[in-house]
C-alpha cells in the first residue's frame, strides 16, 4: 500500500492545478494564472512547482497538492488522496472513518443496478411519453424501483450487503416499533442523483399515479446533504467556465427534457431554496450568471427574488424568468415550444432592478422621508464595495439614477456608519446629483421676481426639476409685478420662498431715494443679463445629463446600435461646447 508521500512524490503540482487554472511561467519555478477560488481580472495565484504548494496574494488561499483539490473539488481529505492516488496510479489503505462516504457511494451503484434492471414496462412507457429518447434516458440513468415491501432487500442479502449499509445510504425504512425494515422507494420512476464531481450520492423517485407524496428523496446522510446538491449539475458545470448561464428550474423531468433539447445548463434543487452553500460550490465551478425558471406567475417570481438568499445575489447576476405559455419547462419542450423556452430565458426579472424598484413602489421618492427609507432598505445590499461585486455595483448605480443622487456621494454615504445613522435631510439634499440644476433655476426664479416681464425670454420648455419653481413659472405667466406672483401664494408654502428670494433679489441697503431710480435700471439690466446666462446654463446641464444617460447605455447595447449612440453624444457635446462659445461671447 502506498502513502500519501508516495502519490506527492508522483505527482506534479502544476499539472493537477493546470486542470482548472490556465497557468503561465513567473520566474524560476514558478507559475501563475487566475485564481480559482475568488473573481479576479489579473492573476495573483501562483505555483511554486519545486516546493509543491500554490499561494494566492488576493484571497491568501494556499497549500499543497492535497488542499487544492480539497477545495476545488469541494472533497475531505480522504476522497482527495484517493483521487490522486488513482491518477498517479498509487494504491493506498482507507484510514478508519474514511471508507463511510465510499461505501455509500458503491450501496447506491448497487441500487442503480437493481432499478435500472426493472426499467422496461410502464415506467419506461411513462419516460417516453414524456417525450424522453432511450439516449436520455439512458444518459440520465433513468430506473424503476417495483412494487414490493422487499424487492431490493432480498437482492442486497444475495449479495451480502448488510441492512446496516442499506439504512445508512437511505434505501431503507425501519420501523421504530417493531423493528421491521422494509424498501425506502416503491412503485417510483428511480432518478439517481450525482454530485458536481459525478458521484451517486441517493436518489429520487416519482409515482406513476396520484399516490402521495409526488416525489420521495433519500434522506439526509454523510453522502448526500440536499442543501448542497444541485440535480443535473455534473452535466451542467462543463459550460461554465466558458461563462454559459446556470438555468435553475423545479423539476428532474424539467432538467433531463431540457439537456435533450439542448438546454445544457439546466439544474434543479432538491426541494429546497437556493442557499449560502450552493452559492460557494457554483461559484468555485465559475459560475457567474443564474437563471430561475419556475412555473409561476409574476408574483409569484417576485416572490422568490424577495426570499432569494443576498449571497446569491452578491455573486451572480440573477434573473427569475418563466415560460409564456404557463407552462413547466417539459411539458412546453414535449408540446414544441422550444422559441418560448428560448424567448424566457431572453427576458425575466432582473434581481437588482426588482429589488430597487420594489423599494420605490413600497416607500415612494415623492418625500425626504420615503427617499431614506429606499437608501436604508437597499443598503445591505449595497454596501458590498468589492469592485467584483456586479451585482452591488449595479444596484448603486441604479439608484443613484433613480434617486438622482451623486454616485460618489452614495459610496461616500455608504462607507460613513455615522452618515448612515443619521441620514437627516440636509444630507439628502448634498447627495442630489441635481442640486446644481436647482440652485440655478432659484437664481433664474430670483430674477424674474426682480423683473416678471423677463419671463418672456424663456421658450416655455424647460424641465424645471424644483417643483416649488415649476408652480410660481406657471402662476407668473402674464404678472406685471412680484406682488401680482405672490398673491397667488398667499398662505401656500410657496409664499416663504418667494418673499426670501425677493429678498436677496432687492437688497438696496441704504439706498437713497434720489438714486433708486438709477438702482432700479442697473439691477432691471442685470435681471435681463442673469436670465439668459442661467437659461443657457440649465440648458447646457440638460444636454450633459442626456449624454450622461447615452454613454451608460452605449455600454449595454448591441454593436448594431452602439454606433447610433455615439452620434448623438457627438453632435450633444458639439451643442454643448456651442452653447459654452455663445455665453462667452455675450460676456
Amino acid at each position: 500500500m502506498g502513502t500519501k508521500e508516495d502519490v506527492r512524490a508522483r505527482l506534479n503540482i502544476a499539472d493537477v492545478i493546470g486542470e482548472h487554472v490556465r497557468l503561465t511561467p513567473a520566474g524560476k519555478g514558478r507559475l501563475k494564472g487566475l485564481c480559482p477560488f475568488h473573481k479576479e481580472k489579473s492573476p495573483s495565484f501562483q505555483v511554486d512547482v519545486e516546493q509543491g504548494y500554490f499561494y494566492c496574494f488576493g484571497c491568501k488561499a494556499g497549500g499543497d497538492v492535497f488542499s487544492f483539490v480539497q477545495r476545488v473539488e469541494n472533497l475531505s481529505f480522504g476522497d482527495a488522496l484517493r483521487q490522486l492516488a488513482e491518477k498517479a496510479g498509487v494504491q493506498v489503505e482507507a484510514k478508519y472513518g474514511e471508507r463511510s462516504s465510499r461505501d455509500l457511494y458503491d450501496v447506491n451503484a448497487f441500487a442503480l443496478s437493481y432499478f435500472r434492471e426493472h426499467l422496461p414496462g410502464p415506467a419506461l412507457d411513462y419516460l417516453r411519453r414524456r417525450g424522453l429518447t432511450d439516449a436520455t434516458i439512458e444518459a440520465f440513468e433513468l430506473g424503476y424501483a417495483p412494487e414490493g415491501w422487499d424487492g431490493l432487500l432480498k437482492r442486497a442479502r444475495a449479495r451480502n450487503i448488510s441492512e446496516r449499509q442499506l439504512l445508512e445510504a437511505g434505501l431503507l425504512i425501519e420501523n421504530p416499533e417493531s423493528g421491521r425494515v422494509y424498501d425506502r422507494f416503491r412503485a417510483r420512476v428511480m432518478f439517481p442523483i450525482r454530485d458536481h464531481l459525478g458521484r451517486l450520492v441517493g436518489f429520487g423517485g416519482r409515482v406513476l399515479d396520484d399516490s402521495k407524496p409526488k416525489y420521495l428523496n433519500t434522506p439526509e446522510t454523510d453522502a448526500f446533504r440536499k442543501g448542497e446538491l444541485l440535480y443535473g449539475l455534473d452535466k451542467a458545470r462543463a459550460g461554465l467556465s466558458s461563462g454559459a448561464e446556470l438555468i435553475v428550474v423545479e423539476g428532474y423531468m424539467d432538467v433531463i427534457t431540457m439537456h435533450q433539447h439542448g438546454f445544457t445548463g439546466a439544474v434543479a434543487s432538491l426541494g429546497t431554496a437556493l442557499t449560502a452553500e450552493h452559492a460557494t460550490l457554483l461559484e468555485r465551478l465559475g459560475a457567474s450568471s443564474l437563471v430561475l425558471m419556475f412555473d409561476r406567475d409574476e408574483a409569484g417570481l417576485k416572490a422568490t427574488l424577495s426570499g432569494l438568499d443576498q449571497v446569491l445575489g452578491a455573486k451572480f447576476r440573477v434573473r427569475a424568468t418563466s415560460v409564456p405559455s404557463g407552462k413547466d419547462p417539459a411539458d412546453a419542450l414535449l408540446a414544441g415550444d422550444d422559441k418560448g423556452i428560448r424567448q424566457a430565458l431572453a427576458g425575466g426579472l432582473d434581481e437588482v432592478k426588482y429589488r430597487v424598484q420594489a423599494a420605490v413602489e413600497a416607500h415612494g421618492l415623492e418625500t425626504t422621508e420615503g427617499k431614506r427609507r429606499v437608501l436604508m432598505a437597499l443598503l445591505p445590499r449595497m454596501q458590498n464595495l468589492d469592485p467584483l461585486d456586479e451585482g452591488a455595483e449595479r444596484m448603486r448605480s441604479l439608484t443613484s439614477e433613480l434617486l438622482g443622487i451623486r454616485p460618489e456621494a452614495l459610496l461616500e454615504w455608504i462607507g460613513s456608519k455615522a452618515k448612515r445613522r443619521s441620514l437627516t435631510d440636509t444630507h439628502l439634499a448634498g447627495m442630489s446629483a441635481h442640486r446644481a440644476e436647482e440652485d440655478r433655476e432659484l437664481a433664474l426664479l430670483r430674477q424674474l421676481l426682480v423683473d416678471p416681464t423677463l419671463l418672456a425670454k424663456l421658450d416655455g420648455t424647460m424641465p424645471w426639476r424644483n417643483e416649488a419653481v415649476r408652480k410660481v413659472m406657471l402662476a407668473a405667466q402674464g404678472a406685471q409685478s412680484p406682488d401680482d406672483i405672490l398673491e397667488v401664494f398667499r398662505g401656500q408654502p410657496e409664499e416663504q420662498l418667494l418673499i426670501r428670494l425677493m429678498f436677496e433679489g432687492r437688497d438696496t441697503g441704504a439706498i437713497s431715494r434720489d438714486t433708486n431710480q438709477l438702482y432700479e435700471q442697473k439691477v432691471n439690466a442685470y435681471a435681463a443679463a442673469a436670465v439668459d446666462d442661467i437659461q443657457v446654463g440649465l440648458s447646457i446641464d440638460s444636454m450633459r445629463a442626456e449624454v450622461d444617460l447615452l454613454k451608460r447605455q452605449v455600454a449595454g447595447a448591441p454593436p448594431a446600435e452602439q454606433i447610433g449612440l455615439l452620434r448623438q453624444i457627438q453632435d450633444l457635446q458639439r451643442a454643448i461646447e456651442a452653447e459654452k462659445r455663445a455665453r462667452r461671447g455675450s460676456a
